[in-house]
């Protein structure tokens, strides 16, 4: 029981990555790299901050912040440079790690003995693993919130429109690049709050915790997609949430049947390659008929 609770409590958490990664992938309907080194930076500069006395409220903030310039890099590379987003993502991502390093003066940095959000005395009280769980579904269901309201203002709009049709936003008078910016500022500021989250979780940041990353919030958005069906854009933000937690319990039975815990990445790969090609499995083995007319038994 207590491993199920854990793995709803982690994936609670790392439905923020799926969250920050759905702005970008799915709205502006680019690939963004740059989370492989927003999500250890988050990490690195909450754990730092911790570390020399800053409440964990305010390191996880400085940690979103931090995640925005992230972005904004990105981002400017991107549209003012003129530079691929796949490989702008990737030019931010690697000159994170050295400025990782910088932050944390070593490879690791352990919290142990340290404050943090999970040690909060609203979560003291409650059973082993609860206070992840707790803490999980009051920042989801805040940023969810946000994410919803914003979706539906004219920014909002406007930053949909861009995603959908760039030519058409442009005749509208939208400037496209500013809603790129933004997306990619707010998405990664997003994934710098989960690995800031992660650390505090975990006990420590690590400069190579960022290593897949990406896979495990492509993960939580087709797995909830997969797992839905056609669903309008307030209610795939929810799916996202439940895919991530459909994820750490997939993962969690695998691990249970004797796979080492060094083999996650592997498995993470192979289970997002299998959720994606579950509608070919679908069309070929035409089961979209079958679940909807349902199986003929002779009497």
């Amino acid at each position: 029981m207590n491993l199920i609770v854990s793995a709803i409590g982690q994936g609670l958490l790392w439905a923020i990555l799926g969250l920050g990664l759905f702005l970008t992938f799915r709205i502006l309907d680019f690939p963004d790299m740059t989370v492989e080194g927003t999500f250890p930076l988050g990490a690195a500069v909450a754990v730092t901050a911790i570390v020399h006395g800053m409440s964990p409220l305010m390191a996880t903030l400085l940690a979103f912040v931090a995640g925005m310039i992230a972005g904004l890099i990105t981002g400017l590379l991107y549209t003012k440079g003129k530079i691929p987003i796949l490989l702008a993502g990737i030019l931010t991502m690697t000159a994170a790690y050295s400025i990782n390093l910088r932050i944390m003066g070593k490879s690791n940095t352990s919290l142990l003995g340290q404050k943090t959000l999970l040690k909060a005395k609203f979560l003291a009280s409650l059973p082993t693993y609860f206070d992840s769980v707790l803490l999980g579904m009051i920042v989801i269901a805040v940023i969810t919130i946000i994410l919803i309201f914003f979706l539906q203002t004219d920014l909002g709009q406007a930053f949909i429109a861009t995603g959908d049709n760039e030519k058409m936003a442009k005749s509208l008078g939208i400037h496209t690049d500013n809603m790129k910016n933004m997306g990619l500022m707010v998405s990664n500021g997003m994934v710098g709050v989960c690995g800031a989250l992660i650390a505090q979780s975990n006990g420590y940041a690590d400069i190579n915790m960022g290593i897949g990353t990406i896979v495990i919030a492509l993960a939580s958005i087709i797995i909830g997609e997969v797992a839905f069906g056609e669903l309008t854009l307030n209610q795939r933000l929810v799916a996202v949430t439940l895919g991530s937690i459909i994820y750490r319990l997939i993962l969690l039975a695998v691990l249970q049947l004797g796979f080492s815990a060094n083999d996650l990445n592997v498995l993470s790969s192979i289970v997002l390659a299998l959720c994606m090609m579950l509608p070919q499995f679908k069309k070929a083995l035409h089961l979209d008929h079958v679940l909807s007319k349902g199986v003929k038994v002779d009497d």
